[in-house]
């Protein structure tokens, strides 16, 4: 259980580095949560600075979240990586170095299940192009990908209950943080995030 406890709070505190907000400390650009959407993710760093940031930034969140993956996978039983995914992406999505407002962790979501489900991970790359080309809505697409990693990483695991458990509590909170996009296309606001 300690093993778990400190990787788990070690993906916390990774996933609360937000790269986005870094970045655009760097470049000058100010704060990525103030302008479009307010969020600190790779769509909204698009918007705001353009492909080839917001493609550095998803990279960064990438390799973070598949490292921390690989940790999971070498030091904890296979059932328990899942929940270090929940963490991590509680990590990006309330970031203690970043006032506990940062993206969505869709991206964090995405590289941690590389290593622990390669195929659904390029899947659900393929789903969320499939689905973006259809609605153009980033969200929609997302929510897309997210179901296909969840699911992905139930049957890599081999339908263990701890896996499919955290499979499902990581994506659940991923839909939860889109809700007030779900809330803004049902009054037909123009989708930001």
């Amino acid at each position: 259980m300690i093993p778990f406890v400190i990787i788990s709070a070690g993906a916390y505190l990774a996933g609360s580095v937000n790269f986005a907000i870094i970045l655009f400390a760097v470049l000058g650009k100010g704060d990525p949560r103030s302008g479009f959407s307010g969020n600190a993710g790779a769509t909204n760093v698009r918007r705001q600075a353009g492909l080839g940031w917001a493609a550095l930034v998803l990279l960064l969140d990438l390799i973070r979240a598949a490292a921390l993956s690989f940790a999971a996978l070498y030091f904890l039983p296979k059932g328990m990586a899942p929940w270090v995914a929940l963490a991590l992406v509680l990590g990006n999505r309330f970031p203690c170095f970043h006032g506990f407002q940062g993206g969505k962790g869709v991206a964090a979501y995405l590289g941690f299940t590389i290593p622990l489900a390669p195929y659904a991970a390029a899947l659900s790359a393929l789903a969320w192009v499939a689905v973006y080309g259809i609605g153009r809505i980033p969200f929609i697409a997302s929510f897309g990908m997210v179901a296909v990693l969840a699911a992905g990483t139930v049957i890599a695991s081999g339908y263990d209950a701890a896996a499919a458990t955290g499979a499902v509590a990581t994506a659940s909170f991923i839909y939860l943080n889109h809700r007030q996009n779900v809330s803004d296309l049902l009054h037909g606001k123009p989708e930001t995030s």
